[in-house]
């Protein structure tokens, strides 16, 4: 019979944790089970997963990466086996959770996707346009990721004169779904910003999931901006996918969708403005000819219109000069007859015939009984006059 060793039971709890950690093949590895016994605390998580025939301690020191699992969820979890000497306790340090294939995340989101489908957030009705000329772009994304970086080079290389203004903000871990839905609300708001991009890299379902939130999915809908998504790779689909108002399928794309090139810009200008100088001088010339063609009008209708005016003055000018003539010839006869009459009552015709006319004290005599003896009388004559004195009475 062997003799038993005799060992203190610290020196076995040091034995049994050296023989725990220096097995390799036990340290990083990834188990399956269900959940159960959760149990917090401020610095860790206490829980236990089992299968149908045992179970296992564990405990995880990141919180955050633990505060989706529920219990009785089916989940993959990666760490390592670490035997406590002081307490004598084993414990399967968790550093990594993950949903059994995609069972817990998957069906959260396939649950959200319908709820917020049914409320009417992912209608086309709802969705915004991009603006035509874009000339800064808000993205909310971390500012240390390469994320940001992409978005830059492709849109400068594009477009220098677009500016980028960044949202710092966690992609992934504890309270990211609040800085990202803090990000959008921003951008909602500020006025110097055309279009918002909401983007990070591609990652598991797990690393996607601050984007699978209603938290998120409702900043997105409320905000007032048009709302571009550029979450994971081509093949990654979020719930921000849905209600943004377009979907990138990477950010670099996002960017590339928002930019023109400015080559192509430029060459669009000269197009167009070779396309508006040959309209403008179409135009001319159109108005040109019209103009030529309404100023012939115009002198044709203003020769026709004095050339009648000339007829209509020439037949009044004839009428009154026919009238005027006619009056002249009119008056000058009537003119005449009384001129001729008044030659008949001239005393110097009269006179001419051989009378003689007589005034005494500048009075005319026109019998002898009118005359005074012994005054001094006029006789007047065709050619002269003479004095006399009447003497002598004669009947």
């Amino acid at each position: 019979m062997t003799q038993a060793y005799t060992l203190t039971v610290s020196k076995f709890n040091e034995i049994i944790k050296n023989i725990f950690n220096s097995e390799q093949l036990l340290h990083n590895i990834k188990l399956v089970g269900e959940v159960f016994g959760i149990s917090l605390s401020k610095s860790a998580v206490y829980f236990s997963i089992k299968d149908e025939e045992s179970s296992l301690p564990c405990v995880c020191f990141y919180s955050d990466i633990f505060k989706n699992v529920q219990e009785g969820d089916l989940v993959y979890v990666t760490g390592s086996p670490n035997f406590y000497a002081k307490s004598g306790r084993f414990n399967f340090v968790v550093n990594k959770v993950e949903p059994f294939g995609l069972g817990l995340l998957f069906q959260r989101f396939l649950e959200l996707k319908e709820k917020l489908q049914k409320e009417g957030l992912f209608d086309e009705k709802h969705k915004k346009a991009m603006p035509q000329n874009i000339k800064r772009i808000g993205v909310v994304t971390s500012k240390d990721g390469a994320v940001i970086q992409d978005i830059k080079n492709v849109a400068w290389r594009r477009n220098r004169a677009v500016d980028i203004v960044l949202y710092d903000c966690k992609v992934q871990g504890n309270d990211a779904e609040k800085e990202i839905a803090e990000g959008i609300k921003f951008f909602s708001n500020y006025d110097n910003v055309d279009v918002v991009v909401v983007a990070r890299g591609g990652g598991s379902l797990e690393d996607l999931s601050a984007y699978n939130t209603e938290l998120v999915a409702r900043a997105t809908f409320d905000c007032n901006k048009p709302i571009v998504s550029a979450v994971g790779h081509e093949t990654d689909f979020t719930i921000i996918d849905f209600v943004s108002d377009l979907r990138a399928p990477t950010p670099s794309a996002a960017a590339e969708l928002l930019t023109k090139d400015a080559k192509e810009s430029f060459a669009m200008l000269k197009k167009d403005i070779s396309k508006i100088s040959m309209l403008a001088e179409n135009f001319v010339a159109d108005t040109s000819m019209r103009f030529n063609i309404a100023k012939n009008s115009f002198i044709s209708l203003a020769e026709d219109f004095l050339s009648q005016k000339k007829i209509e003055l020439e037949k009044k000018v004839a009428k009154i000069s026919n009238k005027l003539e006619k009056f002249v010839v009119e008056n000058d006869y009537d003119f005449k007859l009384k001129l001729a009459h008044l030659n008949k009552l001239n005393p110097l015709d009269i006179l001419s015939l051989g009378y003689a006319k007589i005034e005494q004290n500048e009075k005319p005599v026109g019998k002898m009984k009118d005359i005074n003896l012994n005054e001094s009388i006029t006789v007047y004559f065709a050619d002269g006059n003479l004095s006399a004195m009447p003497t002598k009475e004669e009947k």
